[in-house]
């Protein structure tokens, strides 16, 4: 689960981490309101679960009260790589000097939390990751023992932080730490932590990534859920009971179990493709099922082409093919291109029922993925 800006930054500032006085606002007026108060240049940012929204036109920095509500009536309402800006924070600007990246997430190759720090922060940290991964220091947690205080000293000066401000930084860290720990968090960063002009620290964005297994146990954030949600295709999918994440590609990927849905997305990737979305509709799937996938992937409006790739083992091609059949019946267009694989239990029944004048059928699933890349490539053409 995750959770907004704004909520990150509350759970930060109750636990003591120095953030930018900030407003939520859902209208214009409520943004004036708010720069009244808090003064400027201010910054208004748009509050949906998506990367580089400063690059997207999702924030804005206002000089002025012309600039603040043209700010706002710009990124209100707007569409920000596929979701709607209802809400907006709207928070003092930070006179600043330096930028630094510090977090915490699982390592699963280690098997262990692993802190990291950054001097290259407010930028792309997994390009980073990728083009210079000497720029970021890392130090790995033992679960049972938790962040020593001398870890976080000697991940603080590995990554080359000003020695005025590095007891500062290691103190943040350390209380992400005690969060993602006590909050069951999946993941916790700032990016950036902004150091400014008379060399204070200040969290200037806020992310936090709960484990949804462990709500149960968070029912302060488990009250924020309907909140964080923010896309009417993840709620949608929790009201299917699908496993579900919305990805930036344009062909549409539907299978039944994790592990084959992750063989297509690879296959996708390999053939020139770009994955929409990760959605495993699940081993009984049955045809009301299979109904609700491909509602849900014709929603989405970056999709270009869909692949369906089904093993039957639980699910019986039949039962499979009769609901896809079912599902574009509703359609007086098929408003995508769907390349099906059957495979498995009653495959060849299922080939047989289905209607070759709505899907394109495919016997296996590199030739299925390859002509879904195809269909993709064309629309886009």
């Amino acid at each position: 689960m995750k959770l907004h800006e704004y909520q990150a930054k509350q759970v930060f500032a109750d636990a003591g981490i120095p953030t930018p006085d900030s407003r939520l606002a859902s209208t214009v007026e409520e943004v004036m309101d708010a720069v009244d108060e808090i003064g400027y240049p201010a910054a208004i940012k748009a509050q949906v679960h998506v990367g580089g929204r400063g690059k997207a036109g999702g924030i804005e920095i206002a000089t002025s009260a012309e600039e603040a509500r043209e700010a706002a009536e710009s990124i209100l309402g707007m569409d920000l790589k596929g979701y709607t800006v209802e809400k907006v924070l709207v928070e003092a600007g930070v006179d600043f000097e330096n930028e630094l990246y510090v977090g915490i997430t699982m390592d699963r190759g280690e098997g262990e939390p692993v802190a990291m720090v950054s001097t290259e922060g407010g930028v792309d940290i997994e390009s980073v990751a990728h083009d210079t991964p000497e720029k970021i220091a890392r130090e790995h947690i033992d679960p049972a023992f938790g962040l020593h205080p001398y870890q976080a000293r000697k991940v603080v000066f590995e990554a080359g932080i000003p020695k005025d401000v590095a007891m500062d930084v290691a103190s943040i860290l350390g209380t992400l730490y005690d969060l993602y720990e006590s909050k069951d968090a999946s993941e916790i960063e700032i990016n950036p932590v902004m150091i400014t002009s008379n060399r204070e620290v200040v969290a200037a964005d806020a992310v936090m990534n709960i484990d949804e297994d462990a709500l149960f146990r968070q029912p302060e954030l488990a009250e924020m859920e309907d909140e964080a949600a923010g896309d009417e295709l993840e709620a949608k999918a929790n009201e299917y009971g699908f496993d579900y994440v919305r990805l930036s590609g344009n062909v549409g990927i539907i299978g039944n179990g994790a592990g084959l849905v992750m063989t297509t997305l690879d296959l996708v990737d390999y053939y020139g493709g770009s994955p929409a979305n990760f959605l495993d509709i699940g081993g009984g799937a049955k045809a009301e099922r299979v109904t609700h996938a491909l509602d849900m992937v014709f929603a989405d409006e970056n999709v270009d082409s869909v692949v369906f790739n089904i093993f039957g083992g639980i699910t019986r091609g039949d039962e499979v093919a009769k609901g896809i059949n079912e599902a574009l019946a509703q359609f007086d267009e098929i408003p995508k291109p769907v390349v099906v694989r059957l495979a498995g239990t009653n495959a060849a029944e299922g080939m047989e029922i289905l209607n070759e004048d709505l899907v394109q059928v495919e016997g296996t699933l590199e030739d299925a993925v390859q002509r879904a890349v195809k269909n993709a490539e064309e629309v886009t053409q």
